[in-house]
Formats: structure tokens, C-alpha cells, sequence
């Protein structure tokens, strides 16, 4: 067996799991709870075994009387250990008893107590790219965060061609360490189980598998934008008179955000700001973008040469979508770690975006574009000197991602950072 690989998220869990009585993990099949959590249990309860799973529901009292700590896998396979949970952290709240692993949410109709008070919950996304270990970071988000400019240096030999092969490798820890063969094979096998089995699993009644999983690559084809979810479902059935209802797309929609294999970016809503028309829209992105790449068929080579086909117009390239979407799928894990929340700007007439935006407890802001280039010129960082005009002190730092060399600052004061020497 692999050693295992600490996850960013290990850090926070040592921390609170000894104070915590119950923590529930939850995210998409395959990026690695179970093993996460596994570390820290002496007891696993395994739901996704049929006798164990019918033991569990036998039983009402079971997982209070097993030795903790404890770990429920799958409890969203019955839904009323997480009731029991609750129970049990009243009767006793001792820290570091119950670890709940899911990697779905509860279907429509199930009723289940919040947990609020009782069980804290947390998110386990892909491997990051500091997670991954190709470069050592320089720069850390919680610094950035921290209110004073800190220096910004560094230098990485990864160069666009590794940032490429990461994003078809995937942060699914179980895949990316695979051959190129076998790791479209899984690709494609974990895109199928989703649309022909998890869902299913997962109580939910797909009709027409075909056009859930056309839909599913027309939302990957939308991935980094904003496009309608009607654009997305004209994309999806071309050509054809009769196309599902939105609210058929609306159930899609749902059932794939069920399992968290739909991760959206919400538009970030200041609060105490002078920033008015902003849009709600959110930008849409999948759990990992190796998903998004297989779904639309693009590869290697393919992306180098500009190849794929996108939802809406838009500027930038394919290519250019996938290395937002995997920016901001590290930069939520590396935000989260230091209590931050992260969302996207734009205005309704379109003349201000910002691809990333993460917010503080405390309000302070650090805000982040996300270029395809090894280099920067005054024109990519307007927008982010815009928001600094706007907001003032409040937003502490200004980032422009990049897949050069070197990490500098500007004289403008925008920080010029390789993705791979950004960390948490």
C-alpha cells in the first residue's frame, strides 16, 4: 500500500477533531475521505457494505456503542446515523469521537436534524497543487491575507506544458499516479459510475442517463463562465426540436450538485461596500477539471493547440478555462484553511471582472486574476487596481496568477505569482 499523503485539510483536523466531538467530511467520490479520515479512527463503520449498512439500520444505537473514535463512511446511506450522532454528542461532547464521511448530500425528502451545535461540517476537494508537490510554494494566501504586503519572490522551472499535464492528471488521489491509458480509462469510468450508478445509488430516478451526461459535458463546455443554464441546456441537445424542460435541467443540475461533482463559484455580494450592479450569476466549474477536459475530449496536445469548444463567447481559450478552473479549485482549499470564503466578481455590464475573490472574517479582501501567460502588462491587472480605487484598505492585496517564472511585485503593487509557488 501507497504511504499516505497529508492533505491540507489533516492540519485543521488535528487541530479541532480532540476539541470536536463530531466532524462530518463531506465531497465527490474519490478525493480521498475515507483515507483522510482513517488516520485518526480506531473504529470504522463501512455503509457502503450491504450487511453492515442493514446492521446500521437494524440498530439505531450501534455507532454509540463501538469504540471511538469512530468513523461512519457513506452515512448519508442511512440517513438516521446522523440523528444518533446528534444524540450521542448531547449525552456526551467530549472532543474526538465521530468522524461522517459523504459523498452525498441528502436526497429531497429525507428530514435530518441540521447537526448545528453538534457536528461540524467540512469539505474535502482534489489534491491542490501545493498538495501535489511539483514545487515548494513561496508565497502563502494567508500571508496575503494578513493585512501587511508581505515580499514576493520565488522562481519555478513548471512551465505551461506541467500545468497542462496536471490538469489532466486530476487531484483524485487514487488516479492522478496512474499511465496516461489507464488514467482516461478511470476518467471515463468515474464520469459513467456518476451518470449510471452513483445516482441511482443515491435514490434519485434517471430516466434518460444520455442526456444527463450530455448535459454534464455541455457544463463542463461551460466551465470558467457564467453562460445561462439555458445556454448551457441549448448546447447540450443542438439542433433538436424537442429539448428537455428546464426543470428537467434543473433536476440535473441538482442531482450532480448532490454529489458534489457540480462546484460552482458563487458571485461574491459585499457587504458595506460601494459596489452596486454587481451580478448573482455563478461561474461554473466542476469538482476537478480533468472531468471537464475528458468530457469534452481534449487532450494534451489538443489543448496546447488551442482545441475545445466552449458554451458562449467568451475570450480566452480552452486551455485558458481549465487553468482558471484549477487555480480556483486549490485556492478554495488553501482560503478555507485560514477561514476564508471565495467568490467572483463582475459587474452586470460586464466592464469589471474579477476571476477570484477571497474574503476574510474580518472583511480584508485579497483579490485574484488568473492569466494563461508568463507575463503581465497593465492591461491584465485594470480590473484588480479598479477594485483597490473602490474598496481602499480593504482590499489588503492584489494577485495576478500566472504560469511564468518568477514571483515580483509591480510597482502598481499588484504581486505576480506562478501558480505553482502559491500555497496556503
Amino acid at each position: 500500500m501507497l504511504a499516505y499523503q497529508r492533505r491540507i485539510l489533516d492540519d485543521l483536523l488535528d487541530d479541532l477533531f480532540p476539541q470536536l466531538a463530531a466532524i462530518a467530511i463531506d465531497g465527490a467520490k474519490g478525493v480521498g475521505k475515507t483515507a483522510l479520515a482513517s488516520q485518526r479512527v480506531v473504529t470504522t463503520l463501512d455503509l457502503t457494505n450491504p450487511q453492515r449498512r442493514q446492521i446500521a439500520i437494524d440498530n439505531y444505537d450501534l455507532v454509540a456503542q463501538m469504540p471511538t473514535p469512530v468513523l461512519i463512511d457513506e452515512w448519508q446511506l442511512v440517513p438516521s446515523v446522523w440523528d444518533r450522532v446528534r444524540r450521542a454528542v448531547d449525552e456526551d461532547p467530549a472532543g474526538g469521537r465521530f468522524l461522517l464521511t459523504g459523498s452525498a448530500g441528502i436526497a429531497p425528502g429525507v428530514r435530518i436534524h441540521s447537526g448545528a451545535g453538534r457536528i461540524v461540517s467540512m469539505r474535502l476537494r482534489p489534491m491542490t497543487l501545493a498538495e501535489r508537490a511539483i514545487e515548494q510554494p513561496t508565497v502563502s494566501l494567508g500571508k496575503l491575507l494578513g493585512g501587511i504586503e508581505p515580499i514576493i519572490e520565488g522562481n519555478t522551472h513548471v512551465e505551461l506544458a506541467q500545468y497542462v499535464d496536471e490538469i489532466l492528471r486530476s487531484g483524485f488521489p487514487g488516479i492522478r499516479g496512474l499511465g496516461q491509458s489507464a488514467r482516461t480509462a478511470q476518467l471515463n469510468s468515474y464520469i459513467s459510475h456518476v451518470v449510471q450508478r452513483e445516482l441511482v445509488q443515491d435514490g434519485a430516478a434517471v430516466r434518460r442517463p444520455t442526456a444527463l451526461r450530455q448535459w454534464l459535458g455541455a457544463y463542463a463546455a461551460a466551465t470558467s463562465t457564467s453562460a445561462s443554464y439555458q445556454t448551457i441546456l441549448d448546447a447540450a441537445t443542438p439542433g433538436k426540436s424537442e429539448k428537455p424542460s428546464r426543470q428537467t435541467a434543473t433536476v440535473y443540475r441538482d442531482l450532480l450538485a448532490r454529489l458534489f461533482v457540480l462546484d460552482p463559484l458563487e458571485a461574491w455580494m459585499p457587504a458595506f461596500a460601494p459596489l452596486t450592479r454587481l451580478t448573482k450569476t455563478p461561474k461554473h466549474h466542476l469538482v476537478d477539471p480533468a472531468l471537464a477536459a475528458r468530457l469534452m475530449g481534449v487532450g494534451f496536445e489538443g489543448l496546447l493547440q488551442g482545441k475545445g469548444q466552449r458554451v458562449a463567447v467568451a475570450t480566452g481559450t480552452w486551455l485558458g478555462a481549465l487553468f482558471e478552473s484549477l487555480v480556483v479549485q486549490s485556492v478554495r482549499v488553501y482560503a478555507e484553511s485560514v477561514g476564508a470564503t471565495v467568490g467572483h466578481l463582475r459587474t452586470q455590464d460586464t466592464k469589471q471582472e474579477i476571476d477570484i475573490i477571497v474574503e476574510a472574517d474580518n472583511r480584508d479582501v485579497v483579490a485574484i486574476e488568473v492569466k494563461l501567460s508568463g507575463s503581465v502588462t497593465d492591461h491584465d491587472v485594470r480590473h484588480l487596481n479598479w477594485l483597490k480605487q473602490q474598496l481602499g484598505q480593504r482590499v489588503v492585496d492584489r494577485v495576478c496568477i500566472t504560469t511564468g517564472p518568477y514571483a515580483y511585485r509591480r510597482p502598481d503593487g499588484v504581486a505576480v505569482v506562478p501558480f505553482a509557488l502559491l500555497g496556503p
